[in-house]
């Protein structure tokens, strides 16, 4: 890992290194933590290697280790040979960034089996926009998407005008690729609804995937009972959301009754803000103007 987190602030491991290499530092001298999981992590200074960081212990039997590699070499074997120019495991910018498999020097798609942090995704998201090169991520099964979405997994979630809000998953045993499209979020609750196409992870599947239109989209709605017995939960059980819906009903001298029933049937984006909560302040506002 090219990166860590030190007094609460990311750092780059070629920078640490160079501050050791000049006498400005003792080497792991400071408290070095993992971006994702906040584990300690040392810096590590190689005569054949860049500088990197690594746990300070390893955390064995998971299987992201291998489960990442065959990811990307099927990957990247399937994209060559529908002629394009990839590699695996690129340096870029120095160091800073290494690409899983880089496409044309112009995309890379990263493979994400092990926890990642929003700060750390952020650092690499922004470096990938610096070089111009659009970052494509497909997830192992950890991440992978159910019925419901969390917030570490908003973080790999894409737009396209054809897919809508789309989620990409690998499987490299069984050579899949899964696609979930037309991804949205029921009115208040973090529950999905979204389509599925799978791809072969070889030539045709990538293929096909890089040319997929879905033929139709799916009218969807949500469960008027189903939401209004979360929002009760969530009242009751003072959540932050439960919170925040309870005041500005408070404030409206409104009930749970009085939101209007079709607002629990409507579907929202992935990142969009409920549409009750929406209706709520828009009605404190104008309560307030007259």
């Amino acid at each position: 890992m090219y990166a860590a987190i030190l007094n609460q602030k990311l750092v780059l491991a070629i920078n640490e290194a160079e501050q050791v290499s000049k006498g400005l530092k003792k080497l792991n001298q400071e408290s070095y933590l993992c971006p994702s999981c906040r584990h300690r992590m040392i810096l590590i200074l190689s005569e054949e290697k860049k500088p990197f960081f690594k746990h300070f212990y390893q955390v064995k039997g998971t299987g992201e280790k291998e489960e990442h590699l065959q990811a990307k070499q099927l990957l990247c074997t399937a994209l060559k040979a529908n002629g394009l120019r990839a590699d695996i495991e690129v340096p870029l910018l120095d160091q800073q960034l290494r690409a899983d498999v880089l496409v044309e020097n112009r995309l890379s798609f990263e493979v994400q089996c092990a926890p990642l942090s929003g700060a750390e995704f952020a650092h690499r998201h922004a470096l990938y926009k610096k070089l111009q090169i659009k970052d494509i991520w497909i997830v192992g099964e950890r991440h992978y998407l159910k019925n419901k979405i969390n917030r570490s997994q908003k973080i790999f979630l894409r737009y396209s005008t054809q897919w809508q809000w789309y989620y990409l998953e690998i499987n490299p045993f069984s050579c899949v690729i899964t696609l979930k499209y037309n991804i949205l979020m029921a009115a208040l609750s973090s529950e999905l609804s979204y389509e599925i196409k799978t791809f072969s992870l070889d030539e045709r599947g990538v293929a096909s995937l890089f040319t997929f239109i879905p033929s139709t989209r799916k009218n969807k709605i949500s469960y008027i009972q189903d939401q209004k017995i979360y929002l009760q939960k969530q009242i009751n059980q003072k959540s932050k959301l439960g919170l925040k819906i309870a005041s500005l009903l408070y404030q409206l001298h409104y009930s749970v009754a009085d939101i209007p029933d079709e607002l629990f049937l409507k579907l929202r984006e992935p990142k969009e803000k409920s549409p009750i909560i929406i209706f709520l302040q828009k009605k404190l506002a104008d309560l307030k103007a007259s």
